[in-house]
């Protein structure tokens, strides 16, 4: 009777871990992205951008100037929040914020190929219009930004909150299940990161529960020559976009001829 019982806990077991390894196969992007509140209606929007019969829409700011900033959020972000943060800092810049796919006015369904595929398709838009063009992403976008970087010839690069790879993060987080296979979105900046050759700054919250410091580090010890780190004491993943700190220094990056950045180098171990 033992032997039966033990035998029937451990089918119980078997098909409850089957069941989680299949749920978290299929609904893997709905783990990862979530554009529900990110959601504004397509009249709101004074940009877009047509390709493979999907209209992606967004925001510009400080039309007209000489060079430009694009901005790629997070996977949660309204990035229409982060306008006037981002025309302040980006005084003298053109921003462009444009939609994933199935965020804001965006249409269509956001995955890693179509969100790189697009991101170049607005830098190869954008880049004819202005002498240089910079990148900034923010977590998610990180990862988005660093493979533009790496394919076509970006001013500088500002990583916020980044990570080396989404693949290694959720392997940590979910160590009983072969995550990092699994996943078909797997965001792996450290490898793009050795064929950036423009400027980078990575700023890192000190308190991130989102992202851990060792991912951070793993995707900066990928740059060469290092990157120029901050770290944000007392933020975390979200309240870094409220810290003074992380306003000025990208104000600082964004305008080297006004004076030299406020961000130092610091020793990271290898990916």
């Amino acid at each position: 009777m033992r032997t039966r019982w033990i035998k029937l806990a451990l089918g119980t077991l078997a098909l409850g871990y089957v069941a989680c390894l299949v749920s978290l196969t299929v609904e893997q992007r709905r783990f990862l992205y979530f554009p529900g509140a990110t959601h504004v209606a397509a009249t709101e929007t004074d940009y877009a951008l047509h390709r493979d019969g999907v209209t992606l829409r967004g925001w510009v700011l400080n039309p007209g100037a000489d060079r430009a900033l694009v901005y790629f959020g997070g996977n949660g972000d309204a990035i229409q929040n982060a306008r006037a943060d981002l025309g302040r800092w980006a005084d003298g810049r053109t921003v462009y914020l444009l939609a994933y796919r199935g965020y804001g006015a965006s249409e269509g369904q956001p995955a890693e190929g179509a969100l790189f595929s697009d991101a170049l398709a607005l830098f190869d838009a954008v880049a004819p219009h202005h002498a240089s063009v910079a990148l900034l992403g923010r977590s998610l976008g990180s990862g988005v930004a660093s493979f533009v970087a790496a394919h076509r010839p970006a001013e500088r690069l500002i990583l916020v909150t980044p990570f080396d790879s989404v693949a290694r993060i959720a392997q940590a987080r979910f160590p009983i299940f072969p995550a990092a296979l699994l996943l078909s979105d797997k965001f792996e900046s450290w490898r793009y990161a050795p064929d950036v050759h423009c400027p980078v700054l990575i700023v890192e919250a000190g308190d991130d529960q989102s992202i851990p410091d060792a991912s951070t580090r793993r995707l900066a010890a990928a740059f060469r020559p290092p990157p120029a780190f901050i770290t944000v004491a007392h933020a975390d993943h979200n309240s870094l976009l409220d810290a003074p700190a992380y306003g000025e220094a990208v104000t600082a990056f964004l305008h080297p001829d006004s004076g030299p950045a406020s961000a130092a180098r610091v020793p990271a171990p290898a990916p």
